[in-house]
């Protein structure tokens, strides 16, 4: 049998009276930019404590921050995604467990707390091999200034160590944006759901997957712009080499 090709479908109006088709796909996109985008707030927020965590004297940071790392990074993300969003309402007590069930939004709060926790790991390891990464004489150097251990993680470590891993944060925060898709699992029509959505309707699947990967690429190439960009407004002379 042959398929049917049928490019114009974008401009037909959908089943849903929410425009055409192509207005279907722009909203999942906005979805899916929404999901990254707090997604990647709380990786960056939770990595860089834990990753702080992994790289001071004390074991029991230090231990802390290894189980955190360990249980986030070795289970599949979309095993994470069902823990949270159909198994941890049943271990709460009854009142918690309805409220988390009828909370609105519920599979975009469960998606984007799911996915930033399973990339903080990623995001604690590598600014952990930053921090690594940098001369002892820096932290020694704050130390002899009389900078607490916080202030010479905030005034000096840090800022450096995250320009030297933007290179790979950019890799990761483009992970989080692809692993917004896993999210249909849980009810989430992000971009690749409304994709779906649209095959469904119009049994055009090619075209509706194909619009989808143009999407994906787009946003991927404008992240990666934006961001070396970025890498050479903060790049340190003698650690990073412009480009």
């Amino acid at each position: 049998m042959n398929y049917n090709w049928n490019w114009h479908i974008f401009l037909e109006p959908n089943p849903m009276g929410t425009g055409t088709y192509l207005d279907l796909l722009l909203a999942g996109l906005v979805v899916t930019l929404k999901t990254a985008a707090l997604a990647w707030i709380i990786a960056l927020i939770m990595g860089t404590v834990i990753g702080v965590l992994r790289t001071l004297p004390s074991k029991t940071a230090s231990w802390i921050g290894f189980c955190w790392v360990e249980f986030f990074r070795n289970m599949p993300l979309l095993v994470q995604l069902f823990l949270w969003f159909f198994v941890l309402p049943e271990l709460l007590p009854k009142s918690a467990g309805l409220w988390m069930k009828q909370m609105p939004n519920a599979p975009f709060w469960t998606a984007a707390i799911g996915i930033g926790l399973f990339m903080s790991a990623r995001v604690a390891v590598q600014l952990q091999a930053g921090i690594g990464s940098l001369p002892r004489g820096q932290k020694q150097a704050a130390t002899a200034l009389g900078l607490t251990t916080v202030q010479a993680y905030r005034y000096v470590l840090l800022p450096i160590a995250f320009r030297i891993i933007l290179p790979p944060l950019t890799s990761e925060f483009l992970n989080t944006i692809k692993n917004t898709a896993v999210a249909i699992t849980i009810g989430l029509i992000e971009l690749t759901g409304e994709a779906r959505s649209m095959q469904e309707f119009s049994f055009q699947v090619f075209e509706a997957f194909t619009a989808a990967t143009v999407i994906y690429l787009l946003v991927n190439f404008v992240v990666v712009t934006a961001m070396r960009y970025l890498e050479r407004y903060v790049a340190i002379p003698g650690y990073i080499t412009g480009k």
